[in-house]
């Protein structure tokens, strides 16, 4: 026995094995998904290497562990007050509904529910395409009340993504206007596109404006959108098809510049 003992912990959805002394002081760690293990302690190798032997997969690299990228370093110093990444889907109206909840016995549904729904079904759409390379913050507040629905950064860029509520409806477009069922037009393309406009200065970088209608009976457009998507909630994946345009890097960059409430406070 060399005195070391390896402790599994899952983090953000990913799981390493630490190996640590008998005073619980970390010497090494094992990422699986990297195929890396990390030394602290070089001295230890060996030992390190044995008491993760039964654990190891296939061929590893062993060495000390990497340099942070400067998008690394900065969420580590990000306070978790203002850090929007655990931001659930519909974030601000979850708040809203708890903090002002409707009567028990209304007899229509509270918008905000039929709302919380739609941003629901989008987020979780957007949040599965972080398997290839994307990430996703919810609810990021903007300067007098508004917020970005979804904000997706990934390899073809970075979308501020509106969610609808459009359940078994009709909806009309004529930019700038929609309609929903027997409602009448509103210029709901004039402040997604708006929205989008405010990220980009936030970020300093283009931000494409989507509109995402969930679950619509029937869509259509009689006059085309400007520099404005239209997907439904099923199309959302149609996103992670668009050609590259941003690195592996950039994207961290982006997404760590943009979980950062202060980034958003001068918009």
């Amino acid at each position: 026995m060399n005195g070391l003992r390896v402790v599994p912990v899952s983090r953000h959805g990913q799981e390493r094995l630490y190996v640590c002394l008998t005073d619980g002081s970390n010497i090494a760690w094992y990422d699986r998904e990297a195929a890396r293990i990390n030394l602290i302690r070089d001295d230890r190798r060996e030992d390190v290497l044995e008491a993760l032997r039964s654990f190891v997969t296939g061929p590893v690299a062993v060495g000390p562990p990497p340099v942070p990228t400067p998008a690394e370093l900065a969420r580590l110093s990000l306070h978790p007050d203002d850090d929007l990444a655990p931001n659930r889907p519909g974030e601000a109206l979850l708040i809203d509904l708890d903090r002002d909840p409707p009567p028990a016995h209304r007899l229509r549904t509270d918008p905000r529910r039929r709302a919380l729904a739609a941003e629901r079904t989008v987020g979780e759409a957007l949040d599965r395409l972080d398997g290839a390379g994307w990430h996703t913050l919810h609810s990021v507040p903007l300067p007098g009340g508004d917020r970005v629905h979804h904000l997706a950064v990934g390899p073809a860029g970075l979308f501020a993504v509106h969610a609808v509520h459009a359940r078994r409806q009709r909806v009309r477009i004529a930019d700038p206007m929609v309609a929903l069922g027997r409602r009448a037009p509103e210029p709901l393309l004039r402040r997604v596109r708006a929205d989008a406009d405010r990220a980009s200065y936030a970020l300093t970088a283009e931000v494409h404006p989507v509109l995402a209608l969930v679950g619509p009976a029937e869509v259509t457009v009689t006059a085309p959108p400007r520099a404005t998507r239209i997907l439904t909630d099923a199309g959302l994946p149609d996103l992670a098809r668009l050609g590259g345009v941003l690195k592996p890097a950039d994207v961290e960059a982006l997404h760590a510049m943009a979980r950062d409430r202060g980034t958003w406070a001068r918009v």
